[in-house]
């Protein structure tokens, strides 16, 4: 029995440096000038990438990932072997895994104002970046983006490396939201989608809900309208909006099941003073806290505004901009996603399948409600497979 135990403890010290190498390395992109769809002219334009797998010959093995809301381009693998987790899909990405880098490409991008300014490995370009016009952050003077932009920057940087075809776009939450503009916008670029957890727009309710995702960082004095760069961040603000976040993502069979009615502290009745709390609330309070602290208040509020206005086909009619996507597309959803609707989901599949377009739908089963489109994405790895190699 000893002798397995320390066979197995080798194993273990072993494979991590089996299983992450190549390790991870991060680029950056950056473009003299872009124009927003609104028609806004950013200067200096920085974003981060970076790959897995090796690009062929033809330039047509290319996997897109587009991250979601808090996400950023770590997609898979580990930047250092002393790293405590991979990248958000790592279960789905690598040599043999279903998105094969053995024969695949994969990108990912770091959005147009993404929201982890603080973490060191996050390369953007935001309300924070220093405008060339004035040498001070842009702050609320920063153009409004929307999920096209996200896309055109993406493009931009695809044609830079001379890749003129996509084998696939795929993306969870609001990268699911760039798949369906990917392929709305680029129909003959995009050979396959695979959007997750996420609908062909924002409903009335979502729209609703993100405004109160904002509300605490705009209540909280710190933020002054956006103006403060030289001064004290609205942390606390922040640190309730992700809060909020955390909780709205999850499902109440989740909070129910981890939690219940749990006290914080053994021997702190809640009943007895405001100060003491209920499990979930110290959680959700560490959570929010932490996640503030590599984060940026202004970013936040405009990945706010990105995913309110987010209509496939940018603003035109739904209809129209759900049926201009020819690729053939696999949904992947959740029923118990209380962020985008699986009715509508559901429906957003019909509308693209409306004039012939193959669609296919996969559904999760788990207890975490729209995040198990990225924690048991796992779940759905034989059906991409198939997919990406069709």
């Amino acid at each position: 029995m000893r002798r397995l135990l320390v066979g197995l403890f080798v194993v273990m010290l072993v494979a991590p440096a089996l299983a992450y190498e190549p390790l991870v390395k991060k680029d950056v992109f950056e473009m003299p000038s872009f124009t927003t769809i609104g028609g806004r002219i950013i200067k200096n334009v920085r974003v981060g990438w970076e790959a897995y797998g090796t690009l062929n010959t033809s330039k047509e093995n290319v996997i897109l990932i587009c991250h979601y809301f808090s996400g950023n381009s770590h997609a898979a693998g580990k930047y250092s072997l002393e790293d405590k987790r991979p990248g958000y899909w790592d279960s789905i990405i690598g040599s043999g895994k279903p998105i094969d880098t053995d024969k695949f490409y994969i990108i990912s991008v770091d959005s147009l104002v993404n929201l982890g300014t603080g973490n060191p490995r996050v390369i953007t370009t935001g309300p924070a970046s220093i405008n060339p016009e004035t040498g001070k952050p842009y702050g609320m003077t920063f153009p409004i983006v929307t999920i096209r932009d996200f896309v055109n920057v993406q493009k931009a940087l695809l044609d830079s490396l001379g890749v003129k075809k996509l084998h696939a776009v795929m993306g969870a939450s609001m990268g699911a939201l760039q798949t369906y503009e990917w392929a709305s916008a680029y129909p003959e670029m995009v050979a396959r989608a695979v959007p997750v957890i996420g609908s062909g727009w924002s409903n009335g309710n979502l729209i609703g809900w993100l405004n109160i995702w904002a509300a605490p960082i705009m209540l909280d004095p710190n933020w002054n309208g956006g103006d403060y760069y030289k001064g004290q961040p609205p942390l606390k603000g922040l640190a309730e909006a992700l809060k909020i976040v955390t909780l709205h993502a999850q499902h109440w069979e989740w909070s129910n099941g981890v939690f219940g009615r749990a006290w914080a502290e053994e021997g702190k009745d809640p009943s007895a003073s405001f100060a003491n709390q209920y499990k979930i609330e110290a959680v959700l309070d560490s959570v929010g806290k932490a996640r503030a602290e590599t984060s940026d208040a202004n970013h936040f509020l405009y990945l706010v505004k990105a995913n309110q206005l987010f209509v496939t086909g940018h603003g035109g009619g739904i209809i129209e901009g759900l049926r201009r996507i020819d690729s053939p597309t696999l949904i992947i959803h959740t029923d118990e996603d209380l962020i985008f609707f699986p009715e509508e989901v559901r429906e957003t599949a019909a509308l693209i399948s409306s004039d012939g377009t193959p669609v296919e739908i996969v559904e999760l089963q788990g207890t975490r409600g729209h995040l198990d489109g990225v924690l048991s994405i796992k779940q759905a790895g034989d059906k991409i497979k198939a997919f990406l190699e069709k």
